[in-house]
């Protein structure tokens, strides 16, 4: 049994849906996907999982992308009650069950265009050809109440099928883009594809006593959902009809041989997952009680609270304390930027404004220091940025150096001069140059850290008033463009560059389509060279292309960037094979190995039983009977 703390409960789990890293929790053990990554390869690498292979790109000559995916034979869903629905037989656990095929992932992709569940994936895939077509269809149709009773496969049947997602037989699935996006095979790494019975669809609907399928799960991963109370307790059991189980095709620890800092993971190369037949969370609402709780022995694994960090890591690796009890310290960069960002609607720091603006831009960038802000308060966690792409993703170059990412505070002052702004002053007003930080974020905390980069400013001479208002009040000023300056942060869908410098691109401009480019950056050469970037491979043009991109953001400075997140687990010497990957929809538990016996024997030596409170008590006691007993004898006597 592995044991492990949650603060935050699952919104939902249903993949369709789910699109949370809480979700993830539960998701990404329980539904396997055509594709997955590999676990220690970076930067990040697909590898087929209940697909046979990754399928290659068959050009279309209308323009249009297929692919292919062969499934493995005889994978079957675990066994549950809404089978019964299809007259399945019982299998091994006494339960109807049936296999895997095809049209279980053409229904999945069906839910995922259904209006009534608002998927927050419905654009990505509306590059399937007649996605759209078939949403609008089942829609209209469901305006007739006799249709709208019908069961949902039937009605999924009625609406007809569409040509981006066909079942060619039970084992051949044929995916057909509208145009090329090869960033589609990302997709299928994630729940959201995961194959979905109808049976279930229509069983568990909230009704007639059944659960929804927002709090029930029907497996296809290496995990079944044994227990679920998601504000207390959940469990999860190794699904023994899970098809890497099978002996003629069993899922093995990957090849790891000639990677770098894999000495720990040789000695499971090559044997059939997972190790770990049962997997414990347990609520935990604070995280300085989770963390003592793990100290003690009885969580396997966990993250380090900002209060104990000093006590824990010294120097970047483990104090000698966690040395001495066994443990190790995992760590890795996640796929994700944190960033400041201008307006670029603004008429003082936008583009309207030419090339004052962007002289004040680049001055203001250059005068963030974050090594230091990640010294005071992230305990030194995060890499700075000199680019949106983080590490592990294709056009990552960590000799990359960004010339406005290094402070410099002597050449942003002669910049601003430059800019019209000596010292700070604006001329018009004769007055420091007023602009306004908009953060969501009121705590005494939050006004610590983000007063760090505004005093920051404050050394070019700049009047930067801190606006600390909460996320709705300020989710409502981005939706009007009221601001400034702001501070956001992205974490990557899939890790590919093309879901970074998408943020950038015209198209996805608040002014222009409420889209998340909240900078409002606009850039005709920029877009040029993303459309000419976004649908390659990873190639050498490729990596071209992406440099002319950062030179553009160099020189127009829409966003100062400023760190990539840093995951550290602190991991007890008994839990094996722990690689921090960054990805939420990554399974990550099917690769971890424990040594059950060796924390057991941990746990008696940590925590043995104090007596003496208990004998003092107990003296006490016999002190105070004592003198009470001679004077009964006396008086007796």
């Amino acid at each position: 049994m592995l044991y492990l703390p949650f603060a935050t409960p699952p919104k939902t789990l249903d993949p369709a849906i789910s699109y949370g890293t809480a979700d993830t929790v539960v998701t990404n053990k329980v539904f396997d996907t055509l594709l997955e990554y590999h676990y220690v390869k970076r930067p990040y690498e697909l590898v087929p999982s209940m697909a046979r292979t990754i399928p290659s790109a068959q050009r279309l000559q209308d323009g249009g992308v297929r692919y292919r995916f062969e499934l493995h034979p005889d994978m079957w869903f675990e066994g549950d009650p809404c089978f019964s629905l299809s007259g399945q037989s019982a299998g091994p656990d006494g339960l109807p069950r049936r296999r895997v095929t095809a049209a279980d992932f053409v229904f999945e992709i069906q839910r995922v265009a259904d209006p009534l569940l608002a998927s927050q994936v419905v654009e990505t895939f509306a590059r399937l050809r007649g996605f759209s077509e078939f949403r609008k269809r089942l829609d209209e149709r469901r305006r007739d109440p006799a249709f709208a009773r019908l069961r949902v496969e039937q009605q999924y049947r009625a609406a007809g099928e569409f040509e981006g997602a066909r079942a060619l037989d039970d084992h051949t699935l044929e995916i057909t883009l509208t145009e090329a996006y090869p960033q589609i095979l990302y997709w299928f790494a994630m729940p959201v594809t995961t194959p979905v019975p109808w049976e279930a669809a229509a069983y568990y609907t909230g009704e007639n006593g059944r659960p929804p399928l927002t709090e029930y799960t029907v497996s296809t991963g290496p995990y079944v959902l044994t227990s679920y109370d998601k504000q207390a307790r959940m469990v999860l059991s190794r699904n023994p009809q899970w098809w890497g189980l099978q002996h003629e095709r069993e899922h093995l620890f990957p090849d790891v041989t000639g990677l770098p800092e894999v000495g720990d993971l040789l000695a499971s190369v090559g044997k059939s997952l997972p190790f770990v037949d049962r997997i414990e969370y347990r609520r935990e609402q604070e995280s300085i009680p989770a963390f003592s709780k793990f100290l003690q022995g009885y969580y396997d694994m966990s993250g380090i609270s900002r209060e104990s960090f000093d006590k824990v890591v010294r120097e970047g690796g483990l104090s000698e304390e966690m040395k001495q009890k066994g443990m190790s310290l995992s760590r890795s960069v996640e796929p994700g930027v944190y960033y400041i960002a201008f307006n670029l609607e603004d008429a003082v720091v936008g583009s309207k404004a030419g090339d004052r603006s962007r002289l004040l831009r680049q001055a203001m960038s250059l005068v963030i220091d974050v090594k230091e802000y990640l010294r005071l308060f992230a305990n030194g966690r995060g890499v700075p940025a000199h680019s949106p792409i983080p590490p592990g993703l294709f056009g990552y170059d960590a000799a990359y150096k960004n010339p406005f990412r290094t402070p410099n505070l002597e050449r942003a002052r002669a910049l601003l001069v430059e800019a019209g702004y000596p010292g700070g002053i604006d001329p018009s007003t004769k007055q420091p140059l007023h602009l306004t930080f908009d953060v969501a974020d009121t705590t005494a905390e939050g006004q610590v850290r983000y007063m760090f980069w505004v005093n920051q400013w404050r050394k070019l001479g700049l009047n930067v008033e801190l606006a600390a208002t909460n996320y709705n009040q300020f989710y409502a000023k981005m939706l009007k463009g009221s601001y400034q300056i702001y501070t956001w942060g992205w974490m990557a869908d899939y890790p590919d560059p093309e879901n970074f410098m998408f943020l950038l691109t015209t198209k996805m401009a608040h002014s222009v389509s409420g889209g998340p480019n909240n900078a409002n950056f606009k850039n005709a050469e920029f877009d040029a060279l993303f459309e000419q970037m976004r649908n390659r491979d990873n190639d050498a043009e490729r990596a071209r292309l992406i440099k002319a991109m950062l030179a553009i953001l160099e020189r127009e400075r829409p966003w100062i960037e400023l760190f990539y997140p840093e995951d550290y687990a602190l991991v007890h010497g008994w839990l094996k094979n722990v690689r921090t990957v960054g990805l939420s929809t990554v399974c990550t538990a099917k690769y971890y190995d424990l040594d059950a016996a060796a924390r057991a024997r941990a746990r008696a030596a940590w925590n043995k039983p104090i007596y003496w409170p208990a004998w003092l008590v107990l003296a006490a006691l016999v002190l105070s009977i004592v003198p009470a007993v001679l004077t009964y004898r006396r008086e007796r006597s």
